[in-house]
C-alpha cells in the first residue's frame, strides 16, 4: 500500500492557482485542493491524508474524511510538521510505503529519518498535472471509438440500424 500525506498548508502556498486563491478566500483554496487530491486517490488508488495547521483553523484537532481523502486539522499549538511525523510513525511498516508532499526542508529531513519518502510541493503538482492530462486523453480515446459490430456488416446498414436505434426513419 502507498499512502500519501500532504502538508496542506505548505502547498497551498507553493501552488500559484491555490496561493492566488488562498488570499482572497483561504476556506475555497483548502477546498479546491482535496478536490484535486480527490481526483489524485481515485487515479492512483494511494491512501492520500492532508494535514492543515491548527493556527488558521482554532480549537481541537479535528479528523474529516471527504471524498476519501483524510483531513486532519492540528489541535491547537500544534504544528503539521509534528502531526505528520506522528503519522509516518503510525502508519509506517513493511508493506507501507510512505510519502510526504511538503516543500519545507527541516520536515523532509525528519521524514526521511523515519524511512518515510517525500515529494516536493511542486513534483506533487507536475504527477497530478501529467494524471489530469492522461485521463483527458483517455477519455478522448474512448469517446472516439464506435462500438464495434460481432457481424461484419456494410456501412449502408449500419446507418439503417442506427437511425432505427435513434427512433428515426
Amino acid at each position: 500500500m502507498v499512502v500519501l500525506i500532504v502538508d496542506g498548508y505548505n502547498v497551498i502556498g507553493a501552488w500559484p492557482e491555490l496561493s492566488q486563491l488562498r488570499d482572497q478566500d483561504l476556506s475555497q483554496a483548502r477546498d479546491l485542493l482535496v478536490e484535486r487530491l480527490a481526483e489524485y486517490q481515485a487515479y492512483t488508488g494511494y491512501r492520500v491524508m492532508v494535514v492543515f495547521d491548527a493556527y488558521e483553523v482554532r480549537g481541537l484537532e479535528k479528523k474529516v474524511t471527504s471524498r476519501r481523502i483524510e483531513i486532519i486539522y492540528t489541535r491547537e499549538n500544534e504544528t503539521a510538521d509534528e502531526c505528520i511525523e506522528k503519522l509516518v510513525k503510525q502508519v509506517k511498516n513493511v508493506k507501507t510505503q510512505v510519502y510526504v508532499a511538503t516543500s519545507d526542508y527541516t520536515e523532509q529531513r525528519t521524514i526521511f529519518a523515519q524511512g518515510a519518502l517525500r515529494k516536493s510541493s511542486r513534483e506533487l503538482m507536475i504527477e497530478m498535472n501529467n494524471i489530469e492530462k492522461e485521463i483527458k486523453e483517455d477519455v478522448k480515446s474512448h469517446s472516439t471509438l464506435q462500438s464495434r459490430s460481432k457481424i461484419p456488416l456494410n456501412q449502408d446498414v449500419l446507418e439503417v440500424f442506427e437511425k432505427w436505434r435513434r427512433g428515426e426513419k
